[in-house]
């Protein structure tokens, strides 16, 4: 079991107002678990210097805008983790489109140590910036690459797509990459339950996240 440190959390000011901050720990043992995954406490360990490298490298390189500090838990790492539930097993080779700083690909490779991750950008400084981050937390199951999803031709078992293309465009791009058991995991950020041609749809509770979120679950055609 993860051991708690302390008994009070810590509290944050956010635009004048005080917020009461859950243990980030805590947060995301929930997400993994409602994935249908067990974080060890080495993993969490990992997923917090992610977090310190989030906050600090790539905010100020601009990888992630300032104000989404407040939201790193939640929204980024968290939101992350429930991209597993997507998966029934542990693929043996998951592509990130469109992963900016990691994100999803670098949370679920901690969750998910058995399936090797490509994280794929078209941005030179976001690859950069990716790198730096796996060398630090020294991820054995991850590889970086430079490039746009129209260019990849390898075939693969899953893909994850955070909010980097339209249901639309993933549909067309994914379909011809998935081998016949594989599927694609994509999120946005939406105010309702999206209905897109060509997906199923699984929803996040809010009581997993801050609030309800949904992932579109591609299988292929």
């Amino acid at each position: 079991m993860y051991r708690v440190e302390r008994q009070i959390t810590p509290d944050r000011v956010v635009g004048g107002n005080l917020f009461h901050v859950e243990p980030t720990h805590l947060l995301w043992t929930r997400c993994s678990q409602w994935a249908g995954r067990e974080l060890s406490p080495d993993q969490i360990a990992t997923l917090e210097r992610y977090r310190a490298w989030l906050l600090t490298e790539a905010v100020e390189a601009g990888g992630i805008g300032p104000n989404e500090a407040v939201r790193v838990d939640n929204r980024h790492i968290g939101d992350s983790l429930v991209f597993a539930g997507g998966f029934r097993d542990s693929p043996h080779l998951i592509l990130d489109v469109g992963s900016g700083v990691g994100l999803p690909g670098i949370p679920l490779s901690v969750v998910m140590p058995d399936t090797h991750f490509v994280l794929l950008d078209r941005s030179g400084r976001r690859v950069d910036l990716m790198k730096r981050a796996t060398r630090m937390l020294d991820l054995s199951n991850v590889e970086v690459v430079h490039g746009d999803i129209s260019d990849w031709s390898t075939p693969v078992d899953g893909i994850v797509s955070r909010a980097s293309l339209s249901p639309e465009q993933a549909l067309v791009n994914f379909s011809r990459l998935l081998g016949p058991d594989g599927r694609a995991v994509v999120g946005g950020s939406w105010a309702a339950p999206p209905v897109v041609n060509g997906f199923d749809l699984l929803e996040v509770p809010g009581t997993v996240l801050d609030q309800r979120v949904w992932l579109l679950i591609m299988r292929p055609q």
